[in-house]
């Protein structure tokens, strides 16, 4: 297989590593997608994390912009890390975990930064940071990162992700806002027994009344990819229905949000490690763009329709089987799939392969 092909259709920085994928908007006739970066090492945590910038028009051709955010603050000297952004009064926001470690202490404080631009380029962080300067002391604990900031009638809601030590618990936490800036703790939005933490959440209307929210969960035996549709008042998310669409086994990290045309998107990271360790050079990108939708009671993702075209019905790393199919993965255990398939489609990126199953009812990506 070779690493060093040159991807065509997924998103991937010309150097550098990159990791989860952050601020996913909109933004004056271009698609933006952010992402955790190390400018100038291919590996993780040689450097505090920065926030790389792209920006497309079809999800085909994409252009790399300079680096959005700089771990140069006092309040983010160890790392610029996950968040989300909203366009107010056609200026753009970046909210992100702002990550310090003050002198003299034992460990990191994780806390709440905002940035904005009025070109989608250039962005200038606001004097008062960070927005958000602690947890909730009794619902949430140190992991405290990944701010989901969205606009529901009128005001804005901060979805943070978190963990209760004392309860066994991953949480989302909710806070609430009139301007963006000053924020309100409401209390545990959502939460799941038996977790560490929750990451990379994203909330919004699903434009029929109800709301979508997404999540990274860490629970003590394993992590998957939760999208929830339900109902939202008083400042708690009630569950109506809930799918793990997106199964990986090489896939981390989803985010989601609302375009302009009225479609829920998820892009997902697919990490750059290999099979024994660490790769020389990271080869992890981002995956194609999935509309996310919901039918008869179950959550699908499936490729937006700009590139709907790349699908395929087969490809030589994928051997039908007579209970469902598998995929090899070099140095690693392959990818085993039972189960009935109606259909099977596929999008085949050099040495990335992303599988759709029963219209994208299921999602396996694999780095080959």
């Amino acid at each position: 297989m070779n690493y060093n092909a040159k991807l065509k259709y997924h998103y991937a920085t010309a150097k550098g590593w990159v990791n989860d994928p952050n601020g996913l908007v909109y933004y004056k006739g271009y698609y933006h997608v952010f992402y955790q970066h190390a400018p100038d090492y291919e590996l993780p945590w040689k450097q505090p994390m920065h926030w790389g910038h792209a920006r497309t028009k079809d999800f085909l051709s994409w252009e790399e912009l300079p680096v959005a955010l700089y771990p140069e603050a006092p309040f983010d000297n160890h790392g610029c890390w996950s968040g989300t952004a909203i366009v107010k009064d056609d200026v753009l926001y970046l909210f992100y975990a702002s990550i310090y470690h003050p002198e003299g202490e034992d460990g990191d404080i994780q806390t709440v930064s905002v940035a904005y631009s009025s070109d989608g380029i250039n962005f200038e962080k606001y004097e008062k940071n960070p927005v958000i300067d602690h947890y909730p002391v009794g619902d949430g604990s140190h992991d405290f990162r990944d701010p989901a900031v969205c606009c529901i009638d009128g005001k804005y809601y901060c979805v943070m992700a978190s963990g209760n030590r004392e309860k066994d618990t991953a949480n989302l936490l909710l806070y609430e806002s009139e301007d963006l800036l000053k924020w309100e703790y409401r209390g545990v939005m959502c939460e799941w027994e038996n977790g560490v933490y929750a990451e990379c959440p994203s909330f919004m209307s699903n434009g029929d009344g109800r709301y979508l929210l997404t999540a990274s969960v860490c629970l003590h035996s394993h992590h998957y990819f939760s999208a929830m549709y339900g109902s939202f008042q008083d400042g708690k998310f009630n569950i109506e229905i809930t799918g793990e669409v997106d199964k990986g086994p090489d896939q981390y990290a989803g985010q989601v949000f609302r375009d302009h045309k009225g479609r829920n998107i998820l892009i997902s990271w697919t990490p750059g490690w290999r099979y024994a360790g660490l790769a020389e050079k990271d080869i992890g990108c981002m995956s194609v763009p999935r509309e996310m939708s919901e039918r008869n009671g179950k959550v699908y993702g499936y490729p937006v329709e700009e590139v709907r075209h790349l699908l395929v019905e087969s490809d030589p790393a994928l051997c039908r089987t007579e209970n469902g199919f598998t995929v090899e993965r070099e140095g690693r255990e392959p990818l085993v799939y039972e189960g009935k398939i109606d259909k099977l489609e596929m999008i085949r990126d050099e040495y990335i392969l992303e599988i759709f199953v029963n219209g994208g009812e299921e999602i396996y990506t694999v780095l080959l």
